[in-house]
């Protein structure tokens, strides 16, 4: 029978789990139950065998053609004919042992990356806080949970203070529901009523707890509803289904001129069998159908790239959406700044008090002692860090004064209060918070002769000072008391933070982050808008801002207040005047994100709370914080920076562009290359000759070496460095342009054309089909493999990017020469391929021609008309004057 812990006492939940709430588990013991019980992970459904991706593969329709192809060709020749049937039986397989390895590499590389974003736990083990893989909790684990964090397994709560979750995905409760730790509740309570539970994969969207872990992995209530669940396949990025459109609009081409060739042979009488083989390997030769898979692995290496330089992409489509972005939305506190704040100025009505602002300040806080000094909160800290300094250490604060009750911090209230004993038997209650917030619920002033009522002047004078204090970049926090005889009876917010008494200002500051300066400018010079979104005091933000050149002359700075004036159409025609937004709430992030994005811009959000998630989610790219990021935030975020750093917001935009860049790279070589293909053997077939310039086999061959690693190489392509130069493109900009277009007809049209020279030379010469095929054979391949150098830069050439410089191309070039070498020059494959030995003149001949797409396109990129180049150029100075000097 299961049990039900909901209704034990919190002494027998322990016990049954055999724990201590104090400290933890053992790493040994941990290690044991979760080789037991298994990781804490939600099963999902195993990867196609090897056998059902094979049969994935060979149900392909183009390669269900080619394998009737072969075998018609094998019972049409009597059974005689079999090398050709054999051959093009080993392409098939040669082509599905690729298209399965690229699928492998791809589910990796993301597996990889699942891994890589995986959210922690923090756990009690053997009496010290860790942080833990969620995967790897066990029952009986102790967890420490606060607002922000995703509830990794279900567990009895043995201690809370303002505990609240959202269950609405577990039970439809839209509200967040408030917990407790207590006794047992009866057996019979439906899930919704557990108060004294908590349930995996719900939120903690308020207050603190201590848990014990009852049930983890398919055991949880989650799991249990995960286990009655049909699992789906994973659904295709936005950019695979464009590419698998793509393929399937080529497809339908290419079999319409495959049929015109078939019709055309067959008004000429030529042989119905040849003519039928030739009109299908074209086809299987002429469509990427491997363009999918290229898409995704070139996705899945440039995601690596990202991880490796701190931004982990948790959805591939964000990657190509990174490339649009115009707009980036940061936060101040740890992504410009460097998270690590000082006090520098405690202010208080008489000099004497400066220590009682230091003690209620560290008492209003969960700062705790660490290994190099106090973690937590920054500001805590900062605050913690000087109190110490004044030999005022947070240990013996709490020995002194143990904290009894708390309201904790939210974004509405802009306050935090906590209540404490005193040894004489009276309470305290201290409360620390924005100035305007705390100051709002004051009564009295503590000065040196004790607490005395507060008038508007004391109002007037404390607002200047703060003001002053925020004008130098300083984070400014109010502190203020209250003493009374006994501790409250509800530690509720509204009562414990009325009639206080003010106390002074703690006037603290973080530093920018050095480099971020240079991202800022970088942003300029790539059209994208940097703007800060923070909850700090407006004049401490735009102090900040100006330091780091994102608040320029004639920018405009807005609050909390001033955004509620204003009708959202308003901030709709006016947002691209603001460039800091300070003192605001979730409500006015989605608000503001929403208003660039209805000025067309493609907007990057950065955030780190729980009530950021809103905004995180509602941006084209939200960016999580991976050191200070809430679960909550990650959890609703397309990417997480595991360095909390803008200047890599701006670095993955550069790899987005990049990797874009190398799609694009990738489609430009294969379709140019494929439309080469086809003009050959189309323009060949109105032509009156008797014999096609290339082999149904050939074909094969040709689409085996050219197609996949040269493809794959252009995706390793290093980020191009015009990449930040230039203007965000459209996140609507079709993937098809007029110029690309044209560029890929008249590439294509090159490569057919000299194949057909090299076919008409070669029979010229020495009157003979063999020599003409072959030569027109060797060329193709050839002109492909070195027209995949031109592709690596469409404006760039190739002598300034360094011909050597992309090492996977240089080892795709050499493996695919090295195999047309063998084809040519191996007497055994000679004959499997009808191809035969060439004179050193011809040998020269094909290599003239094969070099000459490289030659003519990399002239084109030198000849390029300047006007055009000048227009570029003002396109993209227009766009940095405008996010430039605004």
């Amino acid at each position: 029978m299961e049990r039900t812990f909901y209704s034990d006492t919190p002494r027998q939940v322990l016990d049954t789990l055999d724990t201590d709430p104090d400290q933890g588990l053992s790493q040994g013991e941990g290690a044991r139950r979760l080789a037991g019980y298994g990781e804490n992970k939600l099963e999902k459904a195993k990867p196609p065998g090897l056998f059902r991706q094979v049969l994935a593969q060979l149900r392909d329709p183009m390669i269900l053609v080619l394998l009737a192809a072969a075998a018609l060709s094998f019972f049409a020749g009597g059974g005689q004919d079999w090398l050709d049937t054999a051959i093009i039986l080993l392409i098939v397989v040669f082509n599905t042992v690729i298209s399965v390895s690229q699928e492998d590499n791809a589910r990796k590389a993301l597996e990889a990356l699942e891994k890589l974003a995986a959210p922690r736990a923090r756990v009690l083990r053997e009496g010290v806080e860790r942080r833990l893989e969620s995967t790897h909790l066990v029952p009986g684990d102790i967890l420490l949970l606060e607002a922000g964090d995703y509830v990794p397994a279900d567990g009895r709560i043995l201690w809370a203070a303002g505990l609240q979750t959202d269950e609405s995905a577990m039970t439809g409760e839209s509200l967040p529901v408030h917990k407790r730790a207590g006794d047992g509740l009866p057996p019979d309570t439906p899930l919704a009523e557990r108060k004294n539970m908590v349930i995996g994969g719900t939120v903690v969207t308020g207050g603190r707890a201590k848990v014990v872990v009852t049930a983890t992995g398919m055991q949880t209530e989650m799991g249990k509803i995960a286990g009655l669940l049909l699992r789906q396949g994973q659904g295709e990025t936005p950019l695979q289904r464009k590419m698998k459109e793509v393929s399937r609009v080529l497809s339908l081409v290419c079999v319409g001129v495959c049929a015109v060739m078939f019709g055309v042979g067959m008004l000429q009488h030529r042989d119905i069998l040849d003519m039928f083989l030739t009109a299908v390997a074209l086809a299987v030769a002429a469509i990427p159908e491997g363009l999918p898979a290229i898409v995704t692995i070139v996705l899945a290496v440039g995601v690596g790239r990202m991880a490796r330089r701190n931004a982990i992409i948790k959805r591939l489509p964000a990657v190509e959406t990174l490339g649009c972005a115009s707009v980036i939305c940061s936060d101040k506190t740890g992504t410009l700044t460097k998270n690590q704040m000082t006090v520098l100025e405690v202010w208080t009505p008489a000099p004497a008090l400066r220590d009682r602002a230091l003690t209620l300040g560290t008492l209003c806080g969960d700062a705790q002692e660490g290994p190099g000094g106090y973690i937590g909160d920054p500001t805590e800290t900062a605050i913690a860090q000087a109190a110490a300094q004044a030999g005022l250490e947070k240990a013996a604060l709490e020995r002194d004064m143990p904290r009894r009750g708390e309201a904790p911090f939210d974004s509405v209230r802009k306050r935090m209060a906590t209540c404490h004993a005193l040894p004489n038997g009276e309470a305290l209650v201290a409360v620390k918070g924005a100035p305007e917030a705390v100051l709002a619920r004051c009564t009295h002033l503590l000065g040196a002769q004790g607490p005395r009522p507060l008038t508007d002047g004391d109002r007037r004078r404390i607002a200047q000072v703060g003001g002053d204090l925020a004008g130098q970049a300083l984070r400014v926090l109010a502190v203020a008391q209250r003493l009374q005889p006994a501790l409250p009876k509800s530690m509720a917010a509204e009562g414990l933070e009325a009639e206080l008494t003010f106390v002074g200002l703690i006037g603290m500051m973080d530093p920018p982050r050095p480099e971020v300066r240079q991202a800022v400018d970088r942003c300029a010079g790539a059209g994208i808008r940097p703007v800060m979104i923070t909850g700090d005091h407006k004049d401490t933000a735009v102090a900040i801002a100006k330091q780091l050149n994102i608040y320029r002359p004639g920018d405009k700075a807005i609050d909390g207040a001033g955004l509620d004036f204003l009708p959202q159409e308003t901030l709709e025609e006016e947002i691209e005047a603001f460039s800091v937004y300070a003192r605001v709430t979730p409500e006015h992030k989605m608000r503001i994100v929403q208003a660039w994005q209805r000025r067309g811009h493609v907007v990057a959000m950065t955030g780190d709370g729980v009530n950021d998630a809103p905004a995180l989610k509602a941006a084209d790219i939200g960016c999580a914080m991976g050191k200070t990021g809430t679960d909550v935030a990650k959890g609703a975020a397309d990417m997480i920076l595991t360095d909390d750093n803008f200047a890599t917001v701006v670095a993955a935009v550069e790899q987005g562009r990049g990797i874009y860049a190398n799609i694009r790279k990738a489609i430009h070589y294969l379709l140019s290359c494929n439309i080469g293909e086809i003009l050959t053997i189309f323009l060949a077939t109105l032509l009156p000759v008797s014999q096609a310039p290339l082999s149904p086999v050939q074909l094969l061959w040709l689409n085996l070496v050219t197609d996949s690693l040269p493809a794959l190489a252009l995706g390793m392509e290093p980020v191009e460095k015009t990449a930040m130069t230039q203007p965000p493109r459209g996140k609507e900009e079709p993937l098809f342009s007029r110029a690309f277009s044209r560029r890929l007809a008249w590439q294509g049209a090159l490569v057919g054309g000299i194949t057909l020279l090299a076919y008409g030379l070669g029979f010229h010469l020495t009157g003979t089909f063999a020599v003409a095929n072959t030569m027109a054979f060797a060329t193709l391949t050839f002109s492909q493999l070195f027209h995949a150098f031109d592709v690596r830069s469409e404006t760039t050439p190739l002598f300034r990017l360094g011909v050597l410089s992309n090492k996977a191309m240089n080892k795709a070039f050499l493996a695919g020469a090295a195999l047309q070498a063998a084809v040519l020059l191996a007497p055994p494959l000679q004959g499997a391929f009808s191809v035969v030995p060439l004179a050193l003149e011809q040998w020269g001949m094909v290599l003239a021609l094969a070099l000459t797409p490289l030659v003519v396109c990399e002239a084109a990129k030198l000849l390029r008309p300047k006007g055009r180049k000048k227009s570029q150029a003002g396109a993209a100075q227009g766009a940095r004057e405008t996010v430039g000097t605004r």
